[in-house]
């Protein structure tokens, strides 16, 4: 029971223990952000605020209790604090790993940004500044030249 909801979700595997087919889905047009997959052991639905309404349902968190209206009475559904517990637990881990794996994308995204440029030929080089190019051999025609560094210590 999620009582800030703001849509309705049920799992297919849940659908299926209930016996209702696939068939009688429709499609809906609502948008829906922040929902993770990876929790149908967690949870078998949620359902919103309107929902609760329509079906004339009342949510009890303390007792974790839900109980409505049916065609031979009230109907009662409910589960055990450890139950919520484990549930609890598991979501935890799973926001861990959620927050885990989002660092880990940004991580990635800031040393592609730092990587050399992969277009540039493999044998080009950019000096440093500070640094002047001197023939290897002074004497020889081929022109051979080398780089070396401005700024070094005479040690």
């Amino acid at each position: 029971m999620d009582g800030g909801s703001g849509l309705n979700i049920m799992y297919a595997k849940t659908l299926d223990e209930m016996g209702i087919d696939r068939v009688n889905l429709r499609p809906i047009r609502a948008l829906f952000h922040g929902i993770v997959p990876g929790f149908p052991r967690t949870f078998h639905a949620i359902i919103e605020c309107p929902c609760y309404m329509k079906f004339m349902a009342i949510p009890n968190y303390t007792f974790l209790k839900l109980k409505m209206s049916g065609p031979h009475g009230v109907i009662t559904i409910g589960t055990s604090f450890h139950c919520a517990y484990e549930c609890e637990v598991e979501c935890c881990s799973h926001a861990t790993a959620v927050v885990t794996f989002e660092e880990l994308t940004a991580l990635r995204e800031e040393v592609v940004e730092e990587a050399p440029n992969a277009k540039r030929p493999s044998g080009s080089f950019e000096s440093a500044e500070g640094s002047k190019e001197v023939l290897m051999d002074p004497n020889s025609s081929e022109g051979k030249k080398v780089r070396i560094r401005t700024a070094l210590s005479s040690e």
